[in-house]
């Protein structure tokens, strides 16, 4: 298996451990009752770290489409190269730093995380020209 796809099974491993944290910390704050219902009424927002939780789970579901399909692309492709080798570490390691800087409210830092992770997309699609 290539480090390409390696990357991105612990991508989809980090996408479930988001799963599951945003999930207990919205459990926790709204009651096991509330997560257990049909939730078929409105609720206020999350907050504290539920809420950054929640919101960092929302920007993984966002971006984690377009790395896969561009890992795939590559593969298919047969294009690995350092850009590809680059490309997957900055965004699996860029999601792993921009979750725990979110968790922990520390926001001007997340954001330039954040493009770090985006770099190495750019990356991946760049070796694909």
């Amino acid at each position: 298996m290539t480090l390409e796809l390696k990357m991105l099974a612990l991508s989809i491993g980090l996408g479930l451990i988001q799963i599951v944290l945003a999930s207990h910390a919205s459990s926790r704050q709204r009651g096991y009752v509330w997560t257990a219902s049909a939730r078929g009424e409105p609720v206020p927002p999350l907050t504290g770290v539920a809420g950054r939780l929640e919101r960092a789970l929302h920007n993984f579901v966002e971006t984690f489409p377009l790395f896969a399909a561009a890992v795939l692309m590559a593969h298919v492709a047969a294009k690995h190269s350092w850009m590809t080798e680059w490309g997957v570490q900055l965004y699996f390691w860029g999601r792993v730093t921009y979750l725990a800087l979110y968790a922990a409210g520390i926001f001007l830092l997340r954001s330039l995380v954040w493009n770090v992770a985006t770099l190495g997309i750019v990356l991946l699609l760049l070796s694909l020209i």
